[in-house]
């Protein structure tokens, strides 16, 4: 079972706060049109693409 949550809601309540984000990026390519353009030294993870957030619990 999910819980939908108002993704600004949640994040605003972690401003502030340590956080886990998980993420996985390996052998970055960009493509253009179906046609390798570039191999990515750097890469802006924003918005949407990051699939994972958690607020680190205090200790």
């Amino acid at each position: 079972m999910s819980i939908l949550l108002n993704p600004k809601s949640f994040l605003n309540g972690l401003t502030g706060k340590l956080v886990i984000v998980n993420m996985q990026l390996a052998n970055i390519e960009e493509y253009i049109d179906g046609a390798l353009a570039n191999h990515l030294e750097e890469v802006l993870i924003k918005c949407n693409n990051v699939p994972y957030i958690k607020g680190v619990e205090d200790e």
